[in-house]
């Protein structure tokens, strides 16, 4: 029986069983194509296309397998995010957003795995092989022994991996590539989709790593299918506000080493610069205990960072009163501020609230709750923690404070810094760390006994 067409659409990629002139899922116009249906099985007891296949290698869950060899860049922040280094045949997905360093980035990394020995290629199809070359210059890179190209046709590219065998190639970016035997525009989901799958079949096949940059959308997603980041190995995520000089690389998805790892790095005039101690470095401004500034003390992937919450409270002269977030969750903060409200007594009805996490970090750990309700309430009755205290802690809906993982490795780096005090959950299991700990039961209990408030 043959197999129904299949349709769709270029610019989302959603699926329809038949044409239509619109999108119903993104609402474009005129994007829906018809795709070639896959061969299907003939009747009982044949097999795909008549032909017999072969038999699938089977092994048990406990057969040892041999660490995949690794690369080392000597770009430490780097080598941590990718588990340990760079390993053969990978797929490697990075997207941030327009400006943020990844070509920068990417040509850094490249030069330091050429000088170690590997047959590095760059394959530029947004810039002249004579911009790239100026990048390099103003990062004291021209010497470096990098292959560098410029093309969009895919095919030529895939020849000329074929021809050189390089042991990483880097391809800048995956929506400039441009696959002949693709009936639709470079960009378009079609075509995204078939150039990453040649790419990665290639890598898979020829033992070469293969580095894809790729667009992101105004969301912060990287543009074009899902499917692509389901189809390489690891995805970087290249993170970081303009007006900071801080950029974090942050690993989402990793099949050969943690996900949530981060690798934190600085942007001057002739480069990025690895920070070996973020905590220290998003901490470096502060001085005077300062109302609304709250050390929260994080773990990001495997390493505890210290950052700073800083809140603002002020009377509001509308009649709905502003909650303005950067680089935490909106929706959490709503959630605080009503938590605050119905178990604590404290209202916020009539105030502007603003929120910012120094340095342009983006926290998404929930053990940021009670720094949050902290740094609130500090700016709303006026008074600054000491400079020495951290918090960290998750509150519930009831008010009741949860213990969080890894609090000793929380408590070490607070130490390491020069803390001496720590207002943690009452169930917290810390000891040794030589911090002096103030338990609490509850968020009433923080406003009462920190604040005096309630």
């Amino acid at each position: 029986m043959a197999k129904s067409p299949s349709f769709t659409c270029t610019s989302c990629g959603a699926a329809y069983s038949k044409w239509s002139g619109r999108c119903e899922a993104c609402g474009s116009w005129n994007t829906i194509v018809e795709e070639a249906p896959l061969s299907s099985a003939g009747p009982a007891g044949k097999t795909l296309g008549g032909a017999k296949g072969a038999n699938v290698t089977l092994s048990d869950l406990a057969t040892e397998e041999t660490p995949p060899p690794r690369a080392q860049s000597g770009i430490e922040e780097l080598d941590r995010v990718l588990g340990g280094g760079l390993v053969p045949a990978s797929a490697i997905l990075v997207g941030g957003d327009p400006g943020i360093g990844k070509s920068t980035l990417l040509l850094q990394a490249t030069a330091r795995f050429a000088a170690n020995g590997l047959n590095v290629l760059y394959i530029s199809g947004e810039e002249a092989s004579a911009q790239v070359r100026m990048r390099a210059q103003r990062l004291g890179l021209a010497q470096a022994p990098v292959k560098l190209g410029a093309e969009t046709n895919l095919r030529d590219i895939l020849t000329t991996l074929e021809a050189e065998k390089p042991h990483l190639a880097i391809i800048d970016s995956i929506q400039t590539m441009w696959a002949d035997n693709v009936d639709s525009a470079p960009g378009s989901v079609s075509q995204v989709r078939a150039a990453a799958h040649e790419l990665t079949q290639f890598a898979k096949r020829r033992g070469t790593a293969i580095i894809l940059v790729g667009h992101v959308t105004k969301e912060g997603q990287i543009a074009g299918p899902r499917v692509v980041e389901h189809m390489v190995d690891t995805v970087l995520y290249f993170e970081g506000e303009r007006g900071h000089q801080f950029r974090i690389l942050r690993a989402v998805k990793n099949r050969f080493g943690p996900a949530d790892e981060i690798g934190v790095f600085e942007m001057t005039g002739s480069g990025l610069q690895e920070v070996a101690n973020p905590s220290a470095l998003f901490l470096s401004e502060r001085g005077q205990p300062s109302p609304g500034s709250v050390v929260f003390a994080g773990i990001e992937g495997t390493r505890p960072v210290l950052t700073e919450f800083q809140a603002l409270v002020a009377p509001t002269p509308h009649s709905q009163p502003r909650r303005s977030v950067v680089g935490w969750d909106g929706g959490r903060l709503a959630m605080i501020l009503a938590v605050l409200e119905a178990r604590c007594g404290i209202p916020f009805a009539g105030l502007d609230v603003y929120l910012n996490v120094a340095g342009g970090m983006k926290i998404a750990d929930p053990a940021a709750d009670l720094a949050v309700a902290t740094a609130l309430l500090s700016a709303r009755e006026d008074a600054a923690l000491p400079v020495d205290t951290v918090v960290f802690g998750e509150i519930s809906l009831s008010g009741a404070l949860r213990p969080v993982g890894q609090t000793e490795n929380r408590l070490k780096e607070a130490v390491k810094l020069g803390f001496s005090t720590a207002i943690v959950p009452q169930r917290s299991k810390a000891g040794g760390t030589g911090l002096t700990l103030r338990p609490m039961n509850d968020l009433a209990q923080v406003v009462g006994e920190v604040f005096g408030a309630g």
